[in-house]
């Protein structure tokens, strides 16, 4: 191995520590206790070291929603492989997306709520999101309903999971009917 690949290969793991290690205290602690400064005595490189990696903590947002958004691609992705039929996959792929949500709020926060400075929407948008919606769309253009665009069903169908997954988290919704709710929009909105 040369000298110029453990140079990139020791950066690519410092930048994956950075990554790691910021998610973990946004976990633990919220998005308010990541600052470079902890970040740096966690990791034990000085702010500098941060800095030749990231410009600040919106970057690192950005980071962790891009590492997000391919764990819940995959997560959907395995998910609706192992269901039956359309409908049971765009259940499961409900079911996963939620449970997703409220096992990484962190994650996802930095994905759908927080500024990380991506670009979503958009022809230079980074493709783990665009992957992410892909995984999304695989599933639900197959229940989308005669006349419609899939991509467009994809988004009112995501736009609801956002919903509940947003007002649960708030505690706005009896935990309980959360099977009921799933089952809900499965039936209201997916054509099968």
């Amino acid at each position: 191995m040369s000298v110029q690949e453990r140079k990139q290969r020791e950066r690519a793991e410092r930048e994956r520590l950075i990554v790691a290690t910021a998610r973990e205290l946004a976990e633990q602690q919220g998005w308010d206790a990541v600052t470079t400064r902890r970040l740096a005595e966690r990791i034990e490189y000085s702010q500098p070291v941060l800095y030749s990696h990231f410009r600040g903590k919106r970057e690192i947002i950005g980071a962790v929603a891009l590492e997000g958004a391919a764990e819940m691609a995959a997560e959907v992705r395995a998910a609706t492989s192992a269901a039956d039929g359309p409908r049971g996959r765009v259940a499961a792929l409900a079911r996963t997306y939620l449970d997703f949500a409220a096992r990484n709020p962190a994650v996802y926060d930095a994905l759908f709520q927080l500024d990380g400075g991506l670009p979503y929407a958009r022809e230079d948008t980074p493709e783990p999101l665009k992957d992410a919606f892909a995984a999304l769309l695989e599933s639900l253009s197959e229940v989308a309903g005669d006349g419609v665009h899939p991509a467009l069903f994809t988004e009112v169908f995501w736009a609801s999971l956002h919903g509940l997954a947003t007002l649960t988290r708030a505690g706005r919704l009896l935990p309980e009917d959360a099977a009921r709710r799933v089952e809900l929009l499965v039936d209201r909105l997916a054509v099968v």
